[in-house]
């Protein structure tokens, strides 16, 4: 798979699993041996399970989520996709804004991905 249509994939299904908190099919986008690096100080999530345990573990408290990813940058086998997310944190109104950084395999899945994001009070 062309690395252009694994990371528009690869947004588009983050973009609607995110949304309906499902795990399920966003964790099938990585291979298993994938490792996810959650902002730079933060020790990286090795393998499928790990990264699985640390998006459920993320989605808890966040409630009615609107969810947006942008067209993936790409560049050789990487991609650099923003996405912004509106949400209540326990109830609490946040706006959560951020980057991926992604590579994939030849068979379009991600083998490493690194976030970097921050989040702010209220819906901006």
């Amino acid at each position: 798979m062309d690395t252009q249509t694994a990371a528009q994939h690869f947004a588009d299904t983050w973009q609607h699993g995110w949304t309906h908190h499902d795990t399920t099919a966003i964790i099938a986008l990585y291979s298993d041996d994938a490792t996810h690096t959650s902002m730079p100080f933060r020790p990286p999530h090795h393998g499928r399970h790990a990264i699985a345990d640390y998006i459920r573990q993320s989605f808890t408290g966040e409630s009615d989520p609107h969810v947006t990813f942008t067209t993936p940058i790409v560049d050789g086998d990487q991609a650099a996709i923003e996405y912004r997310v509106h949400a209540l944190d326990n109830g609490h109104p946040v706006t959560l804004a951020g980057c991926v950084f992604a590579r994939f395999n030849p068979d379009g899945l991600a083998v490493q991905t690194r976030d970097y994001w921050h989040t702010t009070p209220g819906h901006r």
